[in-house]
């Protein structure tokens, strides 16, 4: 079938994305479902940093590649070998698809599936295959295995989640990966206890996403840090308790001060080294410094490593939130459905296909929390 699709043909591209057009909208073939395949009709797609940083080089994948990672959908059709899904579904996608017999999904560590990641880096679907066809003969990489800047799509049973109709398409798309990532952070890889205290640093969608989590999850105290003081001011209305400025020079004994030494948990979200060193120094003795930022890879941090030892410190790594997402998608849609994550308002708006390299231009300058594509 011929669908209309946001195309990435090179990178990194300049900026302003307004001007240099890095995704251009054009009209190409997708094929039918496969075997354990969905078409989808695409609701809404979320615009992430995940997106952009394949834009601008930092994390540099195959062209020509039809982007977009966080995105809810309407099921129209299945392949062969689906049985529980059928047309009119209402689906969230995960950016990672999940074979559920190699040894991390065995022992319930969906998020490190190793076919998975295979085939996410390869730009292809777990199956191997690709879907999408450009109009001069080549095929085009899948992103995330979703490709969710498109009108439909066809997508592995492994990386789709099945929804509550009841919940708007626009909301449950944030579920995909800011929602998750965010959330799962804080509950999954850091396990944060009622009382404890949490700083996250970085207040996109995927940061705030954890700051409502910390909420949820009991956190005494939730320590909110960016260089916006907008985002600020949109933590402190979702429950974070103190706010700073990242780019104070006094942030860190100014920290410490309202933490009385530092947090339980600092959760670095903004995916750079000075953050994560930041989210370090502000961990307490005894302590978790956990990062789900995605930094660029030529990126290196400077810790003392004698803290470690001397104050039993914790560093952990976060992917995917540390989640499984049929397990952990339904349980944040349920917090959502009692008030208890109010993801709809990390929402800073919405907008047509046609205006998505304006809105990347606003993601990069950090104006937007999450500005989702609507079909």
């Amino acid at each position: 079938m011929r669908i209309r699709a946001a195309v990435l043909h090179s990178s990194p591209i300049a900026k302003p994305y307004a001007e240099t057009r890095p995704l251009r909208i054009e009209t190409i073939e997708l094929d039918p479902p496969g075997r354990d395949e969905v078409l989808v009709k695409i609701a809404a797609a979320g615009l992430c940093h995940s997106d952009l940083s394949v834009i601008n080089g930092d994390r540099l994948r195959q062209n020509p590649m039809v982007l977009g990672h966080e995105a809810s959908a309407v099921v129209v059709e299945t392949g062969p070998g689906v049985t529980d899904l059928a047309p009119g579904d209402h689906v969230v996608m995960s950016f990672l698809p999940t074979c559920g017999t190699c040894p991390s999904c065995m022992e319930g560590r969906a998020q490190l599936c190793g076919p998975g990641q295979a085939a996410n880096g390869a730009g292809l679907l777990i199956s191997g295959e690709r879907r999408l066809h450009c109009d001069d003969g080549t095929d085009a990489y899948h992103h995330c295995g979703v490709s969710a800047f498109a009108e439909y799509a066809v997508i592995s049973r492994r990386s789709i989640v099945k929804i509550d109709p009841e919940v708007p398409l626009v909301d449950a798309a944030l579920f995909g990966c800011a929602v998750m990532t965010g959330v799962g952070t804080v509950v999954n890889t850091c396990q944060v206890k009622p009382g404890q205290s949490v700083a996250v640093i970085g207040l996109g969608g995927v940061g705030l996403s954890s700051v409502l989590g910390a909420i949820a999850a009991g956190a005494d105290q939730v320590v909110a840090i960016d260089l916006s003081q907008a985002k600020l001011d949109l933590a402190r209305e979702l429950g974070a308790t103190d706010t700073f400025l990242a780019s104070d020079p006094d942030i860190v004994d100014k920290v410490k001060e309202a933490t009385k030494g530092g947090v339980d948990h600092a959760i670095e979200m903004a995916g750079s080294a000075p953050a994560f060193e930041l989210a370090y120094k502000i961990t307490r003795r005894g302590g978790t410094t956990a990062t789900a930022g995605l930094a660029n890879p030529n990126a290196r941090i400077s810790l003392p490593p004698v803290h470690l030892v001397g104050e039993e410190r914790t560093i952990k790594g976060s992917y995917m939130g540390s989640c499984v997402p049929p397990r952990d998608i339904p349980r944040y849609i349920a917090l959502y459905k009692r008030g208890r994550l109010p993801v709809h308002k990390l929402l800073s708006g919405t907008g047509p296909l046609e205006e998505i390299n304006a809105a990347l231009d606003k993601l990069d300058r950090g104006e937007v929390v999450r500005h989702v594509i609507t079909f």
